[in-house]
């Protein structure tokens, strides 16, 4: 047997040579076969296993080496390896610490010394910015000691877990699927997946993530709090739907926004929550604070097209049509339909219309007067801003009455006409010519003349 597993040995060993790891670790096996009292194939075995990156049967070779021989210094050397690749500093730091005392001339762990010595101060640092949710800075860091220990599933674990928070859940989600291959019941790696079901507003899936968490690990604290969150979420989530269905627009307000202080890294639950809050907001006619909320959710989510055209409406019923059109612009960049050109449309015609003097304002008259209340506010108006009434006035303020009575008069020469009100009322420019030549001072004479009486003679005192 022995002369057999020798041979069986031997070939392994040209196969390693070689680099055909699979071939050497099938000979390698059968040797310990026919003698599992050899710490040198278990030794061999290690190795190969190493080669192949598979760290825990490696050690767990290196470990039966060492059982049949306590004194094999390769086999401290490789648990030293693998311990360091499998993230275990203590495991690393003892094998070191045995090998120096089996050898106190060695140095074929120096290397693996200050890799574990940098690889404690890295923790320390995660731990630190962990604590302070710095979770960028973790991920960073993260990657610094995956370099040194490869094969950390912990480690692998703890930078999705931080992917997650910071919204990278896609990338999160690789790390948690490649390590439940490896293990499909490690807790930790099903509760990363519950909580990128959280992070993407998949509430009710990962409840179910978080309790087959704890049914493998009942003491798993961090799912005990990630379900409680889920359920509340989703409960205040509902509630605040319902009330908004139903009409209860202020209590729906509470509910939103007592359910935006749960989490305030979940961006796609939050910025769900303020687009329903905006839209409560514009059911209660709170434009301003509907504005501010769906600028929120742009700022979480630039891509969120129905908080876009939500703004714009609202920035069109403010009257502030700029804003209105940007918006708009904005929307089509996302999504080219005919109801969005049709609306940047609109808003690109009250923009314009907007600029225009506003006559109903300078007579001080609603759109809807009559004819009779045009010509008396017309009246009022003119009278108040003659500039025979301001003559004693300084030449500053002469100039400025002046002017007010100009459009006063420009005013009621286009609303006084019905074919110029009705293009005025439905936004058609009105020809500059039309208005190039008015002479309000003859306005005024025509109008108290008519008033008066057409052959009466016009004296009018201030």
């Amino acid at each position: 047997m022995f002369y057999i597993a020798e041979e069986k040995k031997k070939l392994g060993n040209d196969q390693y040579k070689a680099q055909n790891y699979q071939n050497a670790l099938k000979l390698y096996t059968d040797a310990i076969s026919l003698c599992p009292d050899s710490a040198a194939y278990y030794g061999n075995r290690a190795a190969c296993y190493m080669m192949l990156l598979n760290y825990n049967s490696a050690l767990t070779d290196a470990r039966n080496a060492i059982r049949i021989d306590p004194s094999f210094e390769k086999a401290y050397v490789r648990v030293a390896k693998c311990c360091l690749a499998l993230g275990d500093i203590i495991g690393t730091e003892q094998a070191v610490k045995t090998v120096a005392e089996l050898n106190a001339q060695s140095t074929a762990l120096s290397a693996e010394q200050r890799a574990a010595q940098k690889l404690r101060l890295l923790e320390t640092t995660v731990q630190t910015n962990y604590d302070s949710k710095s979770y960028r800075n973790v991920v960073y860091y993260l990657d610094g000691a995956l370099k040194i220990a490869p094969a950390s599933i912990r480690y692998r674990l703890l930078k999705a877990e931080c992917l997650a928070y910071l919204g990278r859940c896609d990338e999160a989600l690789d790390i948690a699927v490649g390590v439940m291959k490896l293990d499909s019941t490690s807790a930790d790696a099903i509760y990363v997946r519950g909580l990128c079901l959280y992070y993407t507003d998949n509430l009710e899936k990962g409840i179910l993530h978080f309790e087959r968490a704890l049914t493998l690990d009942p003491d798993h604290h961090k799912s005990k709090q990630m379900r409680s969150k889920c359920k509340q979420l989703k409960e205040m989530k509902e509630n605040g739907n319902m009330l908004f269905k139903s009409g209860r627009y202020r209590e729906a307000h509470v509910i939103y926004t007592d359910a935006l202080k749960i989490d305030e890294q979940n961006k796609d639950i939050n910025s769900k929550l303020l687009y329903n809050r905006a839209l409560v907001n514009t059911r209660i006619g709170a434009l301003r604070e509907a504005v501010a909320d769906c600028s929120r959710v742009l700022e979480l989510n630039a891509q969120y097209l129905k908080a876009l055209l939500l703004r714009a409406r609202c920035h069109n019923d403010l009257e502030k049509f700029e804003e209105a059109v940007a918006d708009y612009e904005t929307a089509l960049n996302l999504e080219k339909t005919t109801e969005i050109k049709r609306l940047l449309r609109d808003a690109k015609f009250a923009l314009k219309k907007s600029k225009r003097k506003d006559y109903y304002k300078i007579l001080g008259v609603g759109r809807n007067s009559s004819e009779d209340e045009i010509k008396k506010a017309y009246r009022k108006k003119a009278l108040v801003h003659h500039p025979d009434r301001h003559a004693n006035s300084s030449a500053e303020e002469r100039k400025e009455e002046e002017l007010k009575f100009k459009e006063v008069g420009e005013a009621y020469a286009i609303l006084s006409d019905a074919r110029k009100k009705a293009r005025y009322d439905s936004g058609q420019d009105i020809e500059e010519q039309e208005q190039a030549d008015f002479d309000p001072n003859q306005m005024f004479r025509s109008f108290f003349q008519y008033q008066n009486g057409r052959n009466a003679s016009f004296n009018f005192e201030f």
